[in-house]
C-alpha cells in the first residue's frame, strides 16, 4: 500500500466552523486504502472570538481509499483529478455549529491526521496556559444547530512540495444559507530531523452576509443575558490564519502529531460584540495507530 502524502488546509478550529480539509492525491492501487485514528487533547477558545479556553478531548481520523475518496476529520470528498499537479472534486464537511458554552459536548471536533511521505505524522496537542475565566458573551444568544454543508474543492502545485489551497462551502448556520470560501498555502514536508516532518500553511477565509451574521451577528431580542447591542454582520473576509504540523513517526504504525494555529479576526468577524479577543491560539496533540 502506498503512504498518503496528506497535508491540511483548514482554517482552524480556533473558529466557529469547521475547516475542510483534503488529503493530498496519491494514486492507490486498486482496492487498496490508508487509515488513522487515535485520540489526544487540544486547547482553543471555545468559539471564534473567545477570550475563555480550555483543554479537550481530540478524536483523530484520516482514510482513503484507491477510488479516489478521502474522510478527513469532519470532511468526506472524491479526488476527481489524475493530474499530478491538480486537485478537485466534490467536498462535504459537517459545521459543528455553537451552543451557548461556544462548542457542543466534551470533544472540541475531529481533527484529520496529517501525514506525508518524508516520516512525520498526526493531528495535536500541547496545553496552553488557560487565561483567567471572563464573562461569557454567548450567555443567552440563542445556539446554532450542526449542519452538513457542501460545496468543492480546487488545489495547485505550484512546485514540489507547495500547494495552493481553496474550498466553497454551503449551508452552515441555522438558515442553512452561511457560506465560506477559504483560500491558502501550504509548504509540505519539510524535514528537519530523521522521523520528524513539518508542515507550513497560512489562508483566509471569506464570509457571506449570512453566514456572518449567523456566527456574529446579534438580532433584535437576541442581546443576550451580557446585554450585547444589536448587530448587523456584513459579509468579508472573516479571518486570516497560519499555522504549522509537527509529525513524528514513532514506529511504522504509531504517530505523534502536534499542530499550532493562529487565527486572527477581520472585518465584521473582529468588529463583533461577541469578539473578545480577535486573536485565537489553538495548540494540540494526538496519538495515531496506522491500519
Amino acid at each position: 500500500m502506498s503512504k498518503l502524502n496528506v497535508a491540511a488546509l483548514t482554517l482552524v478550529l480556533a473558529c466557529t466552523g469547521a475547516q475542510a480539509q483534503t488529503p493530498a492525491s496519491n494514486p492507490m492501487p486498486d482496492g487498496s486504502e490508508d487509515m488513522y485514528a487515535g485520540l489526544g487533547v487540544v486547547s482553543k477558545p471555545r468559539y471564534a472570538g473567545a477570550d475563555v479556553r480550555r483543554p479537550r478531548l481530540l478524536p483523530v481520523l484520516q482514510g482513503q481509499w484507491s477510488n479516489g475518496l478521502f474522510v478527513s476529520g469532519l470532511t468526506a470528498g472524491l479526488h476527481l483529478s489524475h493530474r499530478s499537479w491538480l486537485e478537485y472534486g466534490p467536498l462535504l464537511a459537517l459545521d459543528p455549529g455553537r451552543d451557548q458554552g461556544g462548542d457542543r459536548g466534551t470533544f472540541a471536533g475531529i481533527e484529520s491526521v496529517r501525514l506525508n511521505n518524508l516520516a512525520g505524522r498526526t493531528p495535536a496537542l500541547q496545553q496552553a496556559n488557560d487565561s483567567a475565566p471572563q464573562a461569557n458573551r454567548l450567555d443567552g444568544v440563542p445556539s446554532i444547530a450542526r449542519r452538513l454543508t457542501g460545496g468543492a474543492f480546487l488545489n495547485l502545485y505550484v512546485a514540489p512540495g507547495v500547494r495552493l489551497t481553496s474550498n466553497v462551502l454551503y449551508g452552515a448556520g441555522n438558515a442553512h444559507n452561511g457560506a465560506t470560501l477559504a483560500t491558502g498555502a501550504q509548504v509540505m514536508a519539510l524535514a528537519p530531523a530523521p522521523h520528524h516532518t513539518v508542515t507550513l500553511e497560512g489562508g483566509m477565509v471569506l464570509a457571506n452576509r449570512q453566514y456572518n451574521q449567523a456566527f456574529f451577528g446579534i438580532d433584535s431580542g437576541q442581546s443576550g443575558e451580557q446585554g450585547n447591542p444589536l448587530y448587523a454582520a456584513h459579509g468579508g473576509w472573516r479571518d486570516v490564519h497560519a499555522g504549522a504540523n509537527w509529525h513524528w513517526t514513532l514506529a511504522p504504525s504509531w504517530l505523534l502529531v502536534s499542530r499550532l494555529d493562529a487565527t486572527r479576526l477581520l472585518g465584521a468577524a473582529r468588529a463583533s460584540p461577541l469578539a473578545a479577543r480577535p486573536t485565537g491560539v489553538s495548540v494540540s496533540t494526538a496519538l495515531a495507530f496506522r491500519f
